[in-house]
């Protein structure tokens, strides 16, 4: 990362995601996502955490737009659970105490829905590893934000770039940062070639408009 300056990370993020195969691209044989949307593209970056070369990257990149934008962040939250580890990594690298959210309060115990501590005041970052709507790291945020501490910002390894997300966030008002993206993506897999040039357009509709795509 000491070479590699934040304008970069986008573009060397994406192509390490595609050379292990946590971003799959299949614009003519779509996948079927849970919630029955059809989609080109399925991202996994759970896989991620095997690769220590790239998982040292993503939490380098993670801790230089935290250091630039965010600098007196005191504690960094992961959501659960995909962000925990890399929320782990980053609160080592600067030093911070670290926390997780769960996406509901537990049943149990002292039912907590915030692993960790959080005082009231306090400014929180929060790692996550993808948006999409942004439904669910919206929901790990406003978590933060009713404990009475202040939420900096969403900060994640990748975006889909839905609309839909950037408006949630805009409305709620808290930050989103990403250190790759959709448009990056596709902009690297036509260089390596695991796309054709022709798909691009088809790529790109399906970000615009998710819910035609495939019909």
């Amino acid at each position: 990362m000491s070479n590699v300056t934040l304008n970069e990370l986008p573009s060397l993020i994406a192509t390490k995601l595609l050379e292990i195969e946590a971003v799959a691209l299949r614009p003519n044989d779509p996948f079927t996502w849970t919630s029955g949307l059809k989609s080109p593209i399925y991202c996994d970056n759970r896989l991620t955490m095997a690769y220590p070369e790239i998982r040292e990257l993503i939490a380098e990149g993670f801790a230089a737009v935290i250091r630039e934008n965010y600098p007196d962040a005191e504690v960094i939250a992961g959501t659960a659970t995909a962000g925990i580890p890399h929320a782990a990594w980053v609160a080592q690298k600067l030093n911070l105490p670290m926390a997780y959210i769960r996406d509901k309060a537990k049943g149990h115990g002292k039912q907590n829905q915030i692993e960790g501590r959080i005082a009231p005041g306090q400014k929180v970052v929060v790692i996550e590893d993808l948006i999409s709507t942004g439904g669910s790291s919206l929901k790990a945020a406003l978590a933060v934000r009713e404990a009475g501490a202040e939420v900096k910002a969403v900060v994640a390894i990748f975006t889909y770039q839905f609309e839909q997300a950037a408006s949630a966030f805009a409305e709620a008002g808290i930050p989103l940062a990403t250190l790759s993206n959709y448009t990056a993506l596709i902009d690297e897999a036509v260089k390596l070639g695991k796309v054709a040039s022709q798909d691009v357009a088809a790529l790109q509709g399906w970000r615009e408009d998710p819910q035609s795509y495939g019909k």
